[in-house]
């Protein structure tokens, strides 16, 4: 059984006042469905659960008339047994995109306020419940109970989930966070096993079926035809619920990530994906491939200074997978034991980049770069501790000369900071902080409990009186 950091979520939630009901999105298999069955079940004396791919005749308890009472009324015919205790049950929605009506029908739901609801989606994007969304037969933004609802991300497991899973304890783990937050060495020890199950990491992913796969064999074959097994049920979902004239164009964009990333300059280049492509025919197509959750994007950014959103090109961007185990398996048969062997050579640097991308998107965080057309180019761009910081990635140990540029001319970049992963302990250079990769699920911006200061009001009455 896979620990999750969700279920403290979950806990939380339940203990709220006035809770709304959940709605859980995320990439397919990476374990939504299970995870709010064990809570439900551990939490609540009553549990109804559908499924609205498997079976299509629960919509019927949405049509017509939404309120709660009737829906209830209409379960109940359709569930034989099912039991309906005001404060004691918990109703799951599975695969919510595919009925709009019960996705509406949540506000109902939360102004009644008898029944905890969990709804889960895998395609909510693509399926029209997105501004981008334009899939065929999709609902729309209309159907979305704006207000009424409590949506939040759920990705495969992350390197700490990860660590959980292979025995690590929490107190390894706290040490390994004092190191990081205190600037010290990591005990040897310690270090190289955290390096090797970080390369295992790579190889492996974060989908709860690979990583049970591997958990149960150790077996690189077994991992690998695992992998490719759910790729090709995302590849499914591609021809399932795409438009008809999208349908090759989401896979042709797929199938080039691990080419774009091989470039020197990683930019999305859609003549990479084919001959003569350009934005107007696969831009929708990579937007497909986002909302499905199988890639991010990162956008290169105008200048180094915060907020980094709104500094964002939107037309200049890298395409990273969201899990870095869906990357490697894209690879050839092979690569996970030339990873483990350190036989990888140029494309190194590019799986590394994938890997920070994964730490950076699971912990919640958008993905931004700097380049100039000089070739002067930072990895990541992060908010760190209330500032803009350079992320470096660097498979070997080497110079960053951008970096150095850039920290040089700090009255130019407006950047005084840099962290620098690599194969390598915790140490420092400078204004350059260096961590061993496994560190980089550690970086994220954590918010403070900093109060708003109260108004001065007697400043405004003297304003007044003047």
């Amino acid at each position: 059984m896979l620990k999750r950091k969700i279920e403290t979520l979950l806990a939380d939630w339940k203990q709220s006042a006035n809770k709304k009901p959940l709605v859980i999105k995320g990439i397919r298999q990476c374990g939504k469905t299970y995870i709010v069955q064990k809570f439900a079940r551990e939490n609540y004396e009553n549990v109804v659960y559908m499924n609205f791919i498997l079976e299509p005749d629960k919509k019927s308890a949405f049509t017509g008339n939404i309120d709660v009472n009737t829906i209830i009324l209409n379960l109940s015919a359709l569930i034989p047994g099912s039991r309906f205790i005001a404060g004691k049950t918990c109703i799951i929605l599975d695969e919510i995109q595919e009925c709009k009506e019960a996705r509406t029908a949540l506000k109902s739901f939360h102004m009644d306020g008898r029944f905890d609801v969990i709804a889960t989606g895998s395609l909510l994007g693509v399926r029209g419940y997105g501004n981008s969304a334009k899939a065929k037969g999709g609902e729309g933004p209309d159907s979305v109970p704006v207000g009424y609802e409590t949506v939040v991300n759920m990705y495969p497991l992350d390197f700490e989930e990860f660590l959980w899973a292979n025995g690590i304890s929490e107190a390894v783990i706290d040490s390994v966070k004092s190191c990081f937050e205190h600037e010290t060495p990591v005990p040897v020890g310690v270090h190289k096993v955290m390096m090797e199950l970080l390369y295992r990491y790579v190889i492996v992913g974060g989908l709860p079926e690979v990583v049970n796969c591997f958990l149960d064999t150790k077996n690189i074959e077994l991992i690998y035809k695992t992998q490719r097994h759910l790729i090709a049920g995302y590849e499914e979902d591609m021809v399932k619920y795409a438009d008809d004239a999208d349908k090759p164009r989401i896979r042709e964009c797929f199938e080039s990530i691990p080419k774009q990333l091989a470039k020197e300059n990683k930019k999305f280049q859609y003549a990479a994906v084919k001959k003569g492509g350009r934005s107007s025919l696969y831009l929708g197509s990579l937007q497909w491939l986002e909302d499905a959750g199988i890639v991010k994007r990162c956008y290169n950014t105008q200048i180094t200074q915060l907020p980094l959103a709104g500094n964002a090109i939107e037309e200049c961007f890298k395409v990273y997978t969201t899990d870095i185990g869906i990357l490697v398996a894209m690879l050839d048969y092979g690569t996970q034991a030339d990873i483990l062997q350190g036989n990888l050579l140029g494309y190194k640097g590019a799986i590394f980049e994938n890997l920070v991308a994964d730490f950076l998107v699971k912990s919640g965080q958008a993905l931004y770069y700097f380049h100039k057309d000089s070739g002067l180019e930072l990895d990541f761009l992060v908010r760190y501790k209330g500032e803009c910081v350079i992320l470096e990635v660097k498979a070997k140990t080497g110079k960053a000369k951008s970096v150095a540029t850039v920290l040089k001319n700090k009255q130019v970049y407006h950047v005084g900071k840099a962290i620098k992963l690599g194969q390598y302990n915790v140490g420092r250079e400078g204004d350059i902080l260096t961590l061993p990769l496994y560190m980089g699920f550690l970086i994220e911006d954590k918010l403070t409990d900093t109060m708003i200061p109260d108004i001065d009001w007697g400043a405004v009455e003297d304003y007044k009186e003047r």
